[in-house]
């Protein structure tokens, strides 16, 4: 997008009048200024994403236009895959934050009777700054809703764009303030690795980092040195499933999609296949209309290192047996499609951001687990055929989402979670779990009576006493239990006699 695009796009979004006062506010500090947006009504808060979502939605076009050139879609693949989740999620928040928020009174239910007389809360407080790592491959849903549910938490943010992200994300600050966001709190870097560094460095309360496994550990080992906590979205390498009872065709359309999305620039993007216990016959098939399918894709731009990289696994994988159906060129490629591969093979355990896919045979539930062990990444996996029998194998399968009969499009739900196991990263963005990540816990505990009898200290008298409340409430027997209520008794009246 031009600067000049760009400026228009912020005029025609600033023409809009802010949704309420609260941006007239005398400006604080970032730090105090934080403070009062936790202090702001929950109601209030969400009344700004809700005006940022209704000035989103009127400039659509305008979003999908700063997005990055260098992404291979069209402006509709944009609109549907990062607009459109995106209002749905800020639409999620403004319907489900509260519940998910709200102060949390334990009542008597499950209060151990030795504790009677304390009331407890449980508190969603935010963290305070959160930093928002975001991807290169998209660009705004992602780093989007983690920034919204940052915001409608409490929290103040810093937005470091992924490559190329840094018009949609200042587009997408303008419209929170418009809305009548602080601008201190949210702040968009440069979306350079440089950005990243420095805002390490200047410190944060949480930090949301969506992007390779290998950028990964590094950003994990600088956190561990100020013991700052992380949710990592990282790399897959995901498997589609693909059981006797599947439809062949169902699942190469599938495939076909997944591999077409966003260049095949998707951490969910199908890059094995695991088909079980197939027939010659069913295999031949699968591959006959597979190829086909693959073959109608557009070349998508891959870069020069990850081609490199991709041709050493390819001739790997050949070496070792499989049979390579096309190659691995730059500045674009075609869809490589890997037959007779073996889930030990690099090409089938690497994260690669390529238009590339593996078909592997095995042998029953126990094949399907040695290849997905083999793997080290847990992000998703597909899994067709007949329902009742993929609710099985899904029970069975370490990834975070589990999608049966079909791909990608389930997670962009606002309600699920997303997440990864393994190298695929930890914690949640995005649902209501994804809202909790933004705050930690607080527990108020309010004593009620003048009692001080649990200060005073303990002697061998007492020890008759806690005997016989441990067994009156956790005897294994009713005449354990009786006997314990024998004992209590018996103790507390030595223990009263005695003050």
């Amino acid at each position: 997008m031009s600067p000049a695009t760009l400026e228009a796009a912020r005029s025609h979004s600033l023409a809009f009048d802010p949704a309420n006062d609260y941006a007239d506010r005398v400006e604080h500090t970032s730090s105090d200024s934080q403070k009062a947006w936790a202090e702001t009504p929950l109601k209030q808060r969400l009344r700004i994403v809700k005006g940022a979502r209704h000035r989103i939605a009127a400039n659509a076009q305008a979003f999908a236009a700063a997005i990055s050139p260098e992404l291979s879609r069209t402006a509709a693949d944009t609109i549907v895959a990062e607009i459109l989740p995106l209002l749905a999620a800020a639409q999620f928040l403004e319907q489900q934050a509260s519940d998910t928020l709200r102060v949390r009174a334990l009542g008597r239910k499950g209060l151990p009777r030795w504790l009677s007389g304390i009331d407890s809360e449980i508190h969603r407080v935010p963290f305070g700054r959160i930093l928002v790592i975001g991807p290169a491959n998209y660009p705004l849903f992602l780093p989007g809703v983690q920034t919204l549910q940052a915001l409608a938490a409490g929290n103040a943010v810093v937005w470091k764009p992924g490559h190329g992200g840094q018009p949609v994300a200042e587009l997408f600050a303008d419209a929170m303030y418009v809305a009548g966001l602080p601008r201190h709190l949210l702040r968009i870097t440069e979306d350079s690795v440089e950005a990243a560094e420095q805002q390490l460095v200047a410190g944060a309360d949480k930090v949301f980092f969506t992007g390779s496994a290998t950028t990964g550990r590094a950003l994990l080992k600088q956190l561990a040195e100020t013991l700052t906590p992380c949710v990592a979205e990282l790399s897959g390498s995901d498997a589609v499933i693909v059981l006797p009872s599947a439809d062949l065709p169902r699942v190469v359309s599938a495939l076909a999609f997944g591999m077409r999305l966003n260049g095949s620039a998707t951490c969910m993007a199908p890059r094995r296949v695991l088909l079980v216990d197939a027939t010659p016959e069913r295999r031949s098939e699968l591959i006959k209309i597979l190829r086909s399918s693959l073959n109608e894709l557009p070349p998508v731009p891959v870069p020069a290192a990850t081609t490199q990289q991709l041709k050493r696994w390819l001739a790997e994988a050949y070496k070792d047996g499989a049979v390579v159906y096309g190659e691995a060129t730059t500045p674009v490629m075609r869809a490589v499609l890997v037959t007779g591969g073996t889930a030990s093979m690099a090409v089938a355990q690497e994260d690669i951001f390529a238009p590339v896919l593996t078909l592997i045979d095995v042998r029953g539930w126990h094949g399907v687990e040695a290849a997905q062990q083999a793997s080290p990444f847990g992000l998703t996996a597909a899994v067709f055929g007949d329902e009742r029998e993929a609710r099985r194998l899904a029970a069975t399968l370490n990834v975070g989402s589990v999608l049966i009969n079909d791909l990608i499009v389930p997670t962009a739900d606002p309600r699920v979670p997303f997440g990864g196991r393994r190298h695929s990263g930890f914690g949640v963005t995005r649902g209501a779990e994804g809202l909790l990540e933004m705050t930690a816990s607080k527990v108020v505990a309010v004593r009620r009576g003048k009692s001080t009898r649990h200060y005073e200290a303990t002697d061998r008298r007492h020890e008759s006493l806690f005997d016989g409340l441990i067994l009156a409430t956790h005897g294994g027997t009713l005449k354990q239990r009786i006997d314990g209520i024998r004992r209590l008794i018996a103790a507390a009246g030595k223990l009263k006699g005695k003050r």
